[in-house]
Parts: C-alpha cells; structure tokens; sequence
C-alpha cells in the first residue's frame, strides 16, 4: 500500500476512535478565512444577502498592500454580465463601517463584501460613492476544518503546463520578446510627451513619477507639472520651498509637531515659501491627495520631494549623464545624491535617523534606469539592448511576482528566469497583456496556446 494511502487510513481510524461529544465548527481567523476563500474552499457560487445568485469567475490576487484584500477579481451575477474589480472578506459584516471602508476610496472599486457572521440588524455596504456593494455571507459548513499553513499568491494558470515542456533558451526568448515591447511601449510614451514638451521637462515629470511610487506617482506627476523644471531652475534658491509649499506639506504641519531638529529647516523653507504662498494658493495640492500609511519610512513622501529637490540643484550634471544613457554612472549619481536634511530624517514631524541615509536607493534609482532613461535612449534611436539585458533584478514588485505564480507555479527554473530585470519586465508585460485582460480565470485566456507555438 502506498504510504501516502497508510497515513490517510491510520488517520481516518484515529478519528474514528475520537469523535468529539460535539462537533462544534472551528471559526478560523481573518486570515485563515481569506485563504480558505482564496483556495476555493467555499466554492464559487454563492447568494447574495438580498437572494441574487453570484458565481465567482476569477478570486483574484492577494493584495499585500493597503485597501481590499483580492484584486483583479471577477464575478457573474445572475447569468449577467461578468463584474470586474476588488473583493474585501471580513468576519463580521458591520465590519465594513467599523474598518472606515465606507468612506475609504481605496475601496470604491469593490464589487463584492464576503463576511462569515451576520449581526443583528440588516447591513448595507457602500462606498464613499454612495455605490451598494453587494454581500455574501459564508457557510462554514462548508469546510473541512485542516488548518491552511501557506497561501500562495496566486493561483498556477494554464500557461504552467506548455511552459515546463519549453527549453529554457525558448522561454528565456518569451521573456525577452515581452520585456523589448515593453521597453519600446515606454518609448513610444515619453515620444508623445515630449512633442508637448522639451525633454528636460518630460525627463524631470517622469523622474518625479518615479519617486512618487505606487501609493503617490499621480501627486508627484501633479508637482512637477505645477512646478515645471524652467521655472525652479529659474529660482534656484526658492525651488526647494516651492516644492514644499506646492505639496501643502508646510500649511498641513502644525507648530506643535515640529522638532527641534526640523525648526531651521522649516523655517528655511517658509522663508522661501510666503513670497509666493498668496499667488501660488491655487496650485497648493490638496492633502487627501497624499497617500502616507503603509508607506516605509526612507520612502515617505517628505523625504523624496527632499530627494527631488536635490535633483533640481544638481539637474545639469543629470542630465548630461542620461544622455550618455549608461546605467552604472547613471545609478551611481542618484544613488549618491546627499542632502543636508533629508539624508538623515524620514520626515518633518519625526527626530532624524541615528545615520546619514540614502536619498534614493539602488532598486529606485535601477526603476528610473528602466522606466525613464532607456526608453528615452531608445527614443533617441540608441541601441542601449545588449546593456538592458545585463541588469540584474533590484526588487520583484507584487505584479511580477503574481506574474511568476501564475505562470511557472513551482518549477524549479523559476528563479533564473525572474533574477534579471529583463525577466520581471518581460512577466510584467504578460501580466498586463494576458492576465489583467482575463475574465474566465484562464479558461479563455489565448497565451497558453501561443507559448506552444512560439
């Protein structure tokens, strides 16, 4: 008998032997109820609290950052049309206004509330819209009550299997293809861009863009659209204060919070900054604009306009450098850019940090590199390929790493394929291409076909 057999039947009869007097349902945690979600465990069809039949098309991906936990889901209601975007799962159903999320717009773009426990009145679930988000109650019934250790991020597609039968030089071209458009796409962008403006000014936006990450990228792009590059270059000694003053990061810190370490420099910056505050009001950004939870320390969004500000008073040596278009001298310059506040605080309402600090780190300063002064090479009929291919992977974003799972599951070459950044951009361009355009949870989904005839 094969050992995995003897185990279960040795399980079985231990189970046999020790029936509890009642069986009383586990509750799982919140965690261990999402990825039971996640996996399936409750199947895919569901009522909603008002009676309306749902079918859930695709769970989705985890989301490891901030706001609802499953994103890029899809769900059919009533044989209808297929619904796509965010799935939040609480335990209890008032959870949904005890959590803030009716007034959170990270979760505008839910289209279904899961909850274990109904309390006792009737819920609506709705977002800061106003919209009704409809609401599934979970039957624990349901389950078989193992405890769930690890969650994958993503479920395998159907790309796993034509995959694992390719030669890795043939994937490794795959991959290649993918990251060539993508670079060429990002091209293409900034082409468009600088036919409205000069280059300085669309590589100064981009650069911006980049610092601002996910959680800021459209406050940074506003900044530095409010604030173009001539005119802070044109007021060298206030372009700092500007920066600042534009953000509405000195009209939002109160006096009370500000520490001795940060006085003189505050009040630097608003020496700069009330000779043009009254003119400039319009322009200020508003502060629900600015994203500051979740965000780590040495990437809050004080310290990086720091790092941007910086940036503007040595603009001329960068951009020298990005026209040569290599990467180490390129990542060598953003990476040493030192500021005298900035490179040991995290913030104004913090104490400064024990040691001086980078401004911009080497992941960032390699997602410039990859996001701004290739393309712009590339725009500039450069052949910058042979290099590109060379980089090695900083960091692996959450896309890219869905990206993976989806894709390659558990086989073992995974890693060489993802270490470069030509890989992560090449899975990227997948991600956004195939997976993101997918509503049938792979079913329909035309690349697996493709990958055997590549």
């Amino acid at each position: 008998m094969h050992s995995t057999n003897r185990y279960a039947e040795v399980r079985t009869r231990v189970r046999l032997r020790e029936q509890p007097l009642i069986a009383l349902p586990k509750i799982p945690n919140e965690f261990e109820l999402q990825a039971r979600w996640f996996a399936g465990e409750f199947g895919r069809d569901f009522k909603t609290a008002t009676g309306e039949p749902i079918e859930v098309i695709q769970f989705g991906f985890w989301n490891r950052e901030a706001g609802p936990d499953f994103q890029d889901a899809a769900i059919r209601i009533a044989n209808g049309a297929i619904l796509r975007g965010t799935i939040e799962i609480d335990l209890l159903d008032r959870n949904w206004e005890l959590h803030g999320h009716a007034t959170n717009t990270a979760f505008d773009d839910v289209i279904l509330h899961v909850f274990l426990e109904r309390s006792g009145v009737e819920f609506f679930a709705r977002t800061s819209t106003h919209r009704n988000v409809l609401q599934v109650q979970l039957d624990l019934a349901a389950l078989h009550h193992d405890t769930i250790e690890t969650v994958p991020l993503a479920h395998a597609g159907r790309c796993v299997a034509p995959l694992r039968d390719l030669e890795a030089d043939r994937i490794t071209s795959v991959l290649e293809g993918a990251a060539r458009f993508r670079l060429q796409h990002k091209a293409n962008r900034l082409r468009q861009r600088i036919e409205g403006h000069t280059r300085d000014e669309v590589l100064f936006q981009a650069v911006a863009e980049a610092l601002g990450y996910k959680q800021n990228r459209l406050a940074f792009t506003l900044l530095a659209q409010r604030l173009p590059l001539s005119f802070l270059r044109k007021r060298q000694d206030d372009a700092e204060a500007l920066l600042f003053g534009i953000a509405g990061f000195l009209d939002a810190l109160s006096s009370d919070v500000q520490r001795k370490s940060a006085r003189s420099y505050l009040n630097s910056l608003w020496h700069g900054w009330w000779k043009y505050r009254a003119a400039f009001s319009r322009l200020i950004l508003p502060g629900k604009l600015w994203k500051m939870s979740g965000v780590r320390p040495l990437n809050h969004p004080h310290r990086r306009l720091g790092a941007l500000a910086a940036l503007v008073t040595e603009w001329k040596r960068f951009a020298t450098l990005t026209h040569a278009a290599e990467a180490a001298p390129v990542m060598r310059f953003v990476t040493g850019l030192r500021h005298s506040f900035w490179s040991c605080h995290y913030n104004l309402a913090v104490a400064g940090a024990s040691s001086s600090r980078a401004l911009i780190g080497s992941s960032r300063a390699a997602d410039i590199v990859v996001n701004v002064i290739y393309p712009l090479a590339v725009n500039d009929d450069r052949d910058v390929w042979n290099d590109y291919k060379k980089l090695r992977a900083q960091v692996s974003s959450q896309a890219a790493r869905i990206a993976a799972a989806r894709l390659f599951a558990d086989d073992p070459r995974q890693r060489k394929f993802t270490r470069s950044l030509m890989g992560q951009q090449g899975l990227l361009q997948i991600y956004e291409d195939f997976c993101l355009r997918d509503s049938s949870d792979c079913a329909n989904c035309p690349f697996p076909e493709q990958l055997r005839s590549w």
